[in-house]
């Protein structure tokens, strides 16, 4: 029999390198792979999720708010999650729904960004690029029936220009002064629009300082009537000088009020 001129005198076989000193593997294909033919599981309902997100427009720009905390169902699992993240110079987004979504989401823009700029053409993303970009992954990914379970807002100033706007898992899209995300839609948005309504622009626009005072009341309510909320936050102002996201601030609350409430406690009358 045919041998290699080896010290272990393997025979022959496809199943060894040049050298036969050792099996090599068959490589498992990398390639993408179609999830019900190939068993790759997709995400069938959200499991570590994000509440709710505010913004609205000010004087002279976007403001936007969410809380750092992620829930893994109805346990307060993440405290430090950080639900506002800059896309380039002009834009900010944030993110309502499944963590690990919101995730790949940001990788897509990532790369989206360093595409951008390889290009040196001297074009930089925007917000409506941004969220032109997300309505038709979103509807993409909807078409599929394999969404990214994500409510998203998309905030951001540029050419003189403040824009906010929305987009949700089936790729729903619309556009207003004031927007809400979550339980927020619900709670923080009739809040948000009594203040900021009429006041969006204009002489009478909502100065930064007035604006957020408004968010924290309304980040406040929520605390208190969304279980899934916390009372550590963020916010991001996007102006024309750029984008800035504060660090994680605590609100100041107070449950005193509770003790007032038949039923709560131990009253029983």
């Amino acid at each position: 029999m045919d041998h290699f001129p080896t010290n272990w005198g393997r025979p022959r076989n496809d199943a060894y390198d040049a050298y036969g000193t050792f099996p090599i593997p068959n490589r498992p294909l990398n390639a993408p792979k179609d999830a019900f033919g190939e068993g790759v599981q997709r995400t069938q309902q959200p499991i570590v999720t994000g509440t709710s997100v505010l913004a609205m427009k000010f004087k002279d720009g976007i403001m936007m708010a969410a809380d750092n905390l992620a829930s893994y169902g109805s346990l307060a699992r993440f405290k430090d999650v950080q639900r506002l993240q800059p896309v380039g110079d002009y834009t900010v987004i944030g993110a309502g729904g499944d963590m690990s979504d919101f995730q790949y989401i940001q990788s897509l823009l990532d790369d989206l960004v360093v595409e951008e700029f390889t290009n040196q053409d001297g074009h930089n993303l925007g917000p409506k690029e941004i969220h032109e970009y997300l309505s038709q992954v979103m509807y993409g990914r909807r078409t599929k029936i394999n969404p990214l379970w994500n409510s998203l807002l998309v905030g951001g100033f540029k050419d003189g220009e403040r824009f906010l706007a929305y987009v949700d898992l089936l790729g729903t899209t619309y556009s207003a002064d004031t927007l809400a995300t979550g339980y927020g839609a619900y709670i923080a948005q009739p809040l948000l629009r009594r203040a900021v309504e009429g006041r969006a622009g204009g002489a009478d626009a909502l100065p930064e300082e007035e604006a957020a005072k408004i968010m924290e009341d309304c980040l406040r309510v929520l605390f208190y009537r969304d279980a899934r909320s916390l009372n550590k936050y963020q916010t991001a102002v996007i102006t024309a000088s750029g984008v800035s996201i504060s660090d994680s601030k605590a609100l100041e609350t107070s449950w005193s009020f509770a003790e007032g409430i038949r039923g709560y406690g131990a009253q029983t009358q």
